[in-house]
C-alpha cells in the first residue's frame, strides 16, 4: 500500500510511519496543510490518514479538494475531536472512515486495509485474476493454485498492475508507488525494468500468461481477458 500520513504531531506521525513501513507499505508524510495539499495534488495514494486540526488549514478542506477533483484516494480521518458533528461532516464530505484519538496502531492498520479492500478490490481478502490468485492478508501469490515466491516490491507491483488493469501506468507512477519520497524518479528506471522482468518470468514459468505490455513512450499496461 502507498499511504500519506497528514499529521502535525511529530511523535504520532513518526510512530504511524514506522508501523506501516514495517508492514511493507510505502509511506509519505505531511506535517501541515500546505504540504498535504501539494502532495494530494501531485500524487495518488491507496489511503490518506488525515488529521483534521492542521497548521494553516483544516483537514476537511483536503477532503473537499480530493472530491472536487474526483480523486479516489481512500481517506481515514483521525482527530482528537469526538463530536458527532465532526464525524458526520467528514463522512458526508466523502471520507471513508473516522478514528478518534487516542487509538491503537493495530486498529488503524486494520481500518486502512479495510478501506483499500473496499475501494480497490470490492472488500475481498482474496483476489483472483484468471489463473493468478492473491491473498491480500497473507500477501501470497499463486498461479493455477501453486504458490509463487515474489519479493515485497514484486508483490506490490503485481498488485498495482492488477488494480489498474487495462490502464497505461507511467514509469514515474510506478516508481512513486514503489518508493514514494525515497527515490528520485528522474534518474533512471532500471529497477522498474528489473522488477517487471522478474514478474513476467515467474508468472510464465509457473504456467501463467504474460499480461504486462509495454506502451512505448508512456509506460506499461496489465492486459488480458
Amino acid at each position: 500500500m502507498k499511504i500519506l500520513i497528514v499529521e502535525d504531531e511529530a511523535g504520532l506521525r513518526d510512530s504511524i510511519e514506522a508501523y506501516f513501513t514495517g508492514a511493507d507499505s510505502v509511506c509519505e508524510t505531511a506535517p501541515d496543510f500546505a504540504v498535504a495539499l501539494t502532495k494530494v495534488g501531485m500524487y495518488r495514494y491507496d489511503c490518506i490518514i488525515l488529521d483534521l486540526s492542521l497548521p494553516h488549514g483544516n483537514g476537511l478542506d483536503i477532503v473537499k479538494y480530493l472530491k472536487k477533483n474526483q480523486h479516489n484516494d481512500g481517506i481515514l480521518i483521525i482527530s482528537a475531536k469526538n463530536s458527532l458533528d465532526d464525524r458526520l461532516t467528514g463522512l458526508d464530505l466523502g471520507a471513508d472512515d473516522y478514528l478518534t484519538k487516542p487509538f491503537h496502531l493495530s486498529e488503524l492498520k486494520s481500518r486502512v486495509a479495510a478501506i483499500v479492500r473496499r475501494k480497490t478490490f470490492n472488500g475481498n481478502n482474496m483476489l483472483q485474476y484468471n489463473e493468478i490468485g492473491i491473498d491480500l492478508t497473507a500477501k501470497t501469490v499463486t498461479v493455477h493454485g501453486y504458490p509463487i515466491k515474489f519479493t515485497r516490491k514484486e508483490y506490490s507491483l503485481l498488485l498495482y498492475f492488477i488494480a489498474n488493469k487495462g490502464k497505461v501506468v507511467s514509469k514515474n507512477a510506478i516508481a512513486e508507488h514503489l518508493w514514494g519520497d525515497n527515490i528520485d524518479v528522474a534518474d533512471n528506471f532500471d529497477f522498474i525494468y528489473s522488477h517487471i522482468k522478474n514478474i513476467r518470468k515467474k508468472l510464465v514459468e509457473a504456467g501463467g500468461n504474460d499480461y504486462i505490455q509495454a506502451a512505448y513512450g508512456m509506460g506499461y499496461k496489465f492486459a488480458g481477458a
